[in-house]
C-alpha cells in the first residue's frame, strides 16, 4: 500500500523553540488516521511542518514519491494534500461560492466541483451568495471542508474540525467525513473529541512532547473510547 504522506524522524522548530522531536508517521491511500494528544504536544506543528510554516531542521517529509526538503504551502496542494485549518479561515469579503472556488485554484482534476460540493452540503447551495463569514460555525466548517474538496485532494488534514461546535453539528460532520473517505479521500484527523475519532478513524497515533508515543487500531466501542482517552491524558 502506497504512502500519501510520510514524516520520518522529523525535528521541527519555531525560531529556537524545538517542537517536534524525531516524529515519524505515515498515512496510506484511503486511510482514516487520527492524531490525538493533549494541547501543546505538537499536533498542529505537524501540519505546519508539512506546509513549511514550522522550520524543518532534520528528517524527511514525503508526499507520495516526492521528498520535500524545504516544504512550502503551495507544495502540499500541488501534491494532493490539503488542509482544513484550525479556526476554518473563511475569507471574509468573499461569498460562499467564491470561497469554494478558491479551493479549485490549484487546478487538480478529479470528481469534486461546485455541484458535487453542494450535493454533499445542501445548506451551502442555499447560501451560495452569502458572505462566508455570515454562516454559523458549523456551516463555516462545512464550507472549509467543501473548499478543501474543490482541490480534488488525495489526503485532507483536518485540524481540530469540531472545536467549538455543538454536538449535533459534530454528529453531522462525522457522517460527512465518512462519506468523503468512502469516495476515496484519505483523512488525517487531528482531534481531541474522542467520540468523533472512534466514529471516523481506522487507526490512531498518540502524541506527547513532540513525538508519536503509541499507535493502534481504533475500536468503536466504550473500551476503545477509554483506550483513546487514556492516551490523551498522558
Amino acid at each position: 500500500m502506497s504512502h500519501l504522506l510520510e514524516l520520518k524522524n522529523v525535528h521541527a522548530y519555531y525560531g529556537s523553540a524545538h517542537i517536534l522531536h524525531g516524529l515519524s508517521l505515515h498515512v496510506h491511500a484511503g486511510e482514516r488516521v487520527a492524531l490525538i494528544g493533549r494541547n501543546g504536544v505538537g499536533k498542529t506543528t505537524v501540519v505546519n511542518t508539512i506546509l513549511g510554516l514550522a522550520q524543518l531542521k532534520s528528517g524527511q517529509v514525503r508526499l507520495g514519491e516526492k521528498e520535500l526538503p524545504q516544504p512550502r504551502p503551495y507544495m502540499a496542494a500541488q501534491n494532493g494534500v490539503v488542509v482544513v485549518p484550525q479556526g476554518r479561515r473563511i475569507v471574509a469579503n468573499l461569498t460562499v461560492e467564491e470561497n469554494l472556488q478558491l479551493g479549485a485554484a490549484v487546478g487538480r482534476k478529479g470528481p469534486w466541483n461546485v455541484a458535487e460540493v453542494y450535493r454533499l452540503f445542501p445548506i451551502l447551495q442555499e447560501r451560495a451568495h452569502t458572505p462566508g463569514t455570515a454562516l454559523s460555525g458549523g456551516q463555516q466548517q462545512m464550507l472549509a471542508v467543501g473548499r478543501a474538496l474543490m482541490a480534488n485532494p488525495s489526503l485532507i488534514l483536518l485540524d481540530e474540525p469540531t472545536e467549538g461546535l455543538a454536538p449535533v453539528i459534530v454528529d453531522q460532520l462525522a457522517t460527512i467525513f465518512k462519506q468523503v473517505a468512502d469516495q476515496g479521500t484519505a483523512l488525517l484527523l487531528i482531534e481531541q473529541n474522542m467520540s468523533l475519532v472512534v466514529r471516523v478513524a481506522h487507526r490512531y497515533l498518540a502524541m506527547a512532547k513532540g513525538s508519536v508515543i503509541a499507535e493502534g487500531r481504533v475500536v468503536n466501542s466504550r473500551e476503545g473510547l477509554h483506550d483513546l482517552e487514556s492516551h490523551v491524558m498522558v
